[in-house]
């Protein structure tokens, strides 16, 4: 009783709230809209990815799913904000940056793709302008999480939205998690939703599709997330451990996360074992030592002779700083990298899109 009391004081709090932050984000669009607030274009093909809620749905592996399909035909450079980084201004990313520098997601995406160009600006119009006087110069630019920064305009833009959390079902910031009110979906070329189950039925996709209520210049598209097999986050020191490892012994696992919605690798690792027990930061942590400590210190109070720790492939990211101070317990930590998928004929259909628009503008 007493805490939907709280939910009820704390609803008529943050509406009011969720009104007057859409009445400035309407204000500005609209300064866009009829050109007060201008956006600038590139004779390069400019691809962003983005969406429109408070992170969650998926974005850097649909910008890797992106580098994958375009790297081998063109110079591809992907710009990101650099999400809670301590620097300023236009940074490349280097294989051997650190998440302070550059943002724990570039530099993942930096890491995985090495032969590609990767750099962090605020100011995305910077960004591109510096991109395009480096050599060798590239000749498509992937915006990463642009659909608010307005002031490039994208030859295509490509919004995103989590199955688990339709923007048709939710509120603006802050009593909801939407940036933009729903409407603005407009400003998208292509639509995908993803995180949706592997064999998502026809009927639900047509009743996605009836909600979303899409113009006919623009595509949808559903997509789920492929697990790949775990990693070490400690490359030198852990071992081996596959799916049939799990079935053969009783493992417990620690599962640790700093992302928006740990819940689709939860469903994930159960499939490994049900005993999970799970240990939540905030999205982006930049994790501190006595974190690590707590970390451990949860680790060492599992039962289970058996035990490993698992996290996201973001979180291992940050965790490999750490590499002396966890020495002795480095063979048990392991991450789950993930990737983006489709089915043959959504991903034939969208690949022809982005190759469509790609060679149009190149």
């Amino acid at each position: 009783m007493a805490a939907l009391r709280f939910k009820k004081i704390s609803d008529y709090l943050l509406k009011p709230l969720s009104w007057m932050y859409g009445f400035a984000v309407g204000i500005r669009n609209t300064f866009f809209e009829i050109h007060i607030l201008k956006s600038r274009e590139f004779d390069v093909p400019v691809i962003s990815v983005g969406n429109l809620s408070a992170g969650g749905t998926g974005k850097t592996p649909f910008t890797e799913y992106l580098i994958s399909i375009l790297k081998h035909d063109y110079k591809v450079a992907v710009l990101s904000r650099g999400y809670k980084r301590r620097t300023r201004g236009f940074h490349l990313v280097n294989t051997d940056s650190t998440p302070m520098e550059v943002g724990d997601e570039p530099l993942q995406i930096k890491r995985k793709f090495s032969d590609i160009t990767v750099a962090v600006d605020r100011n995305r119009v910077h960004g591109i302008q510096t991109l395009l006087a480096t050599k060798p110069q590239p000749n498509v630019v992937i915006l990463d999480d642009a659909f608010q920064h307005r002031y490039v305009l994208p030859g295509l833009s490509i919004l995103l939205m989590d199955y688990n959390h339709p923007y048709y079902h939710d509120s603006l910031l802050p009593f909801g998690r939407l940036r933009e009110h729903f409407n603005e979906k407009k400003r998208a070329h292509i639509v995908v939703v993803t995180k949706c189950p592997v064999r998502i039925k026809p009927i639900e996709q047509r009743l996605i599709s009836n909600e979303l209520n899409l113009f006919a210049y623009q595509k949808l598209h559903f997509s789920h997330i492929v697990y790949g097999p775990l990693q070490p986050v400690f490359k030198h020191e852990s071992t081996n451990l596959n799916r049939d490892d799990f079935r053969k012994s009783k493992f417990q696992v620690l599962l640790v996360t700093g992302i928006a919605n740990s819940m689709p690798l939860k469903k994930h690792i159960q499939g490994l074992t049900p005993q999970i027990v799970e240990l939540k930061f905030p999205d982006h942590h930049a994790y501190t030592l006595k974190d690590v400590r707590q970390i451990l210190e949860q680790f060492e109070r599992l039962e289970y002779d058996k035990k490993v720790i698992i996290t996201t492939e973001k979180d291992a990211i940050r965790f490999q700083k750490f590499h002396n101070i966890a020495h002795l317990t480095q063979s048990v930590w392991y991450y789950i990298p993930i990737k983006t998928g489709f089915s043959t004929k959504e991903e034939k259909a969208l690949r022809n899109q982005i190759d469509s628009y790609v060679r149009k503008d190149t």
